[in-house]
């Protein structure tokens, strides 16, 4: 029997057939001045050309490029791209990298790697080894056990020169935290400031942080509406609306990058943009940075008298006007705000007189009016005499009385200049020294507990500090619009004019109706009060209404049956039903 000639080298190295490569680039941070991926790829072509490897061209370019992706976080298999070609392992012989730490940080992923390369009989190559030369792992033998062995060998040594780099990096990190206006440089700054050198007047060396125009414009904006009384949904709405970056895109956009990404979340879902929203609103007006802190893991960085460590020397806000923020969206949080997806005028307004719970507009089905309704079962309760009435004779009947109580009363702009109040601050430390007083008596070394000595000394003396603090009230300077309520109320529509019914205080009660009252309004149903800061003023609408009203039957003048004011300012709205409803 002839057999057919075998080629001696077949399965090594020095196959003479050319084979099908893939390009390999990884970079764990990218920046606009890094050469780095040019530089890998000139290291690939350039050992491929030796070992007789082809990448392909054009669109038929065999490549995987992962930018911005950490090794020691993201295995091989987990990369975008890596990983995309790791799945179709038919298309290509052999994969090439610049160096080991290209491909992998851990023994683990070199035991993935090594495997997968065994069973899919596939060659890995590195083009600047130890020693500066080429390294070739060959898997087509799957009967040489030696590739892998060398790989986990060199695996090892890149596992152990990775956590070392950590070691120092995170050294490093921690030493510059407690530097006043150092900012370590590189990655993403908090949102409002951005790096800069830092002034000769301050040392001069390395970066200190800024405010950034851009960002700072953001935040004003978000402020000025916040105070306007917009909430805090509306806002991000807003600012989607107008393609504002977020603060996660804002930096990307400055990098001269792609907006979008990875998200922290679902594994793979990759987004062209993030949005803002009300949570990275409220996370973004609670975050200390704003004051010019230096945070690590959500808390102030501390000197050893306990004061928060500055980034910057031109922080964003005073503490004044970051408490001040702060107390808005406690209210708010509190307070869930206005609704824009309802058309009905007496939300947060009308109330039943028997359990005092809200009632809801329903809207009827076919001819019939809807109907503000108490509905205890929704809310799992009872109520002895729930009440209804039909919604356009309560809307109208607290128009009227609204504008006949307060209508006149002139508006005022008011601008609150912050006071100053220690307690926020004080509370947030001594949440911080309670936390640090659990961990007492559980270090094992004078050193941790010499460390965690010289913390709690310091929180302590942070905290004694505020305690002598003197609180400042605010001032509110005020002053007059030259427009009354009468004339916001015209001009406003359905949400604006039950934002002025509820900021006034405003409150309907209503009780159950009696036989007959689908016709008119029974005005002994119906109870309407303000209260808060217009109550003064309306007494005193009250009292000019009384005096005139008095001179008009002194002089035989009937007065005006308080029943049909509300059917003065929009009479087409009160007209009778032509088919009866219980109210």
């Amino acid at each position: 029997m002839t057999h057919a000639p075998r080629n001696p080298l077949a399965g090594t190295v020095y196959e003479t057939r050319t084979l099908r490569g893939v390009r390999c680039v990884r970079l764990s941070v990218l920046t606009d001045e890094t050469t780095s991926p040019e530089r890998q790829r000139e290291a690939d072509d350039r050992v491929a050309a030796e070992l007789n490897i082809d990448f392909g061209t054009g669109d038929a370019l065999r490549e995987a490029v992962d930018l911005d992706v950490s090794a020691s976080t993201f295995g091989p298999f987990d990369r975008p791209e890596l990983g995309g070609w790791l799945a179709r392992p038919d298309e290509y012989d052999a994969l090439v990298w610049w160096r080991f730490d290209r491909a992998i940080r851990s023994m683990a992923h070199m035991h993935e790697l090594a495997k997968w390369a065994r069973d899919h009989r596939k060659m890995l190559v590195f083009a600047e080894g130890i020693g500066g030369g080429k390294l070739v792992f060959d898997f087509r033998n799957p009967m040489d056990p030696m590739a892998e062995f060398q790989m986990m060998m060199l695996a090892f040594a890149a596992q152990v020169e990775s956590q070392s780099i950590k070691d120092r990096v995170t050294g490093a990190m921690a030493a510059i935290r407690r530097m006043p206006l150092r900012w370590r440089g590189g990655g993403r700054p908090p949102y409002g400031y951005m790096p800069a050198p830092t002034p000769a007047e301050f040392g001069g060396i390395g970066w200190t942080l800024v405010p950034d125009p851009d960002a700072v414009k953001v935040i004003e904006r978000v402020v000025r509406e916040l105070l306007e009384g917009v909430t805090v949904s509306a806002i991000a709405v807003g600012l989607n609306a107008d393609s504002t970056p977020s603060p996660r895109d804002h930096w990307a956009v400055k990098q001269g990058r792609n907006k979008g990404g990875r998200t922290g979340g679902v594994k793979g879902l990759v987004k062209d943009a993030f949005l803002w929203s009300p949570s990275v609103l409220t996370r973004m007006l609670r975050n200390q940075t704003l004051l010019g802190w230096k945070m690590h893991k959500g808390k102030p960085v501390r000197d050893d008298q306990g004061n928060p460590i500055m980034a910057t020397t031109e922080p964003i806000m005073t503490r004044e006007e970051f408490d001040r923020i702060g107390a808005v969206l406690d209210e708010r949080s509190i307070n869930t705000g206005d609704r824009t997806d309802t058309d009905a005028l007496l939300l947060r307004v009308i109330h039943c007189d028997a359990c005092g719970a809200r009632m809801y507009l329903n809207k009827q089905e076919g001819k019939q009016r809807p109907t503000y309704k108490c509905n205890p079962y929704a809310r799992g309760s009872k109520c002895a005499k729930s009440a209804n009435i039909r919604g356009d004779w309560a809307d109208n009947y607290v128009e009227a009385e609204f504008l006949r109580l307060v209508g006149s009363v002139q508006t005022t702009h008011v601008v609150v200049i912050p006071g100053y109040d220690p307690e926020p601050e004080l509370l947030e430390t001594l949440a911080e020294f309670a936390e640090h007083q659990e961990q007492k008596g559980r270090q094992r070394s004078r050193h941790a507990a010499a460390e965690w000595q010289r913390r709690a000394d310091a929180l302590d003396a942070r905290i004694g500090d505020l305690e002598n603090r003197e609180r400042r009230e605010e001032q509110r300077i005020v002053t007059p619009t030259g427009r009354t309520i009468a004339d916001e109320w015209a001009a406003a529509d359905t949400a604006g004019r039950r934002a002025l019914l509820v900021e006034a205080g405003a409150r309907l009660e209503v009780k159950r109706g009696t036989r007959g009252g689908w016709r008119t309004l029974d005005l002994r149903r119906v109870h309407f009060t303000v209260t808060g800061e217009l109550d003064p003023a309306a007494e005193a609408a009250a009292a000019t209404v009384a005096d005139v009203t008095a001179e008009q039957i002194g002089t035989d003048v009937p007065p005006r049956p308080r029943a049909a004011l509300y059917g003065l300012l929009s009479p087409s709205r009160c007209a009778p039903s032509p088919s009866p409803s219980v109210s």
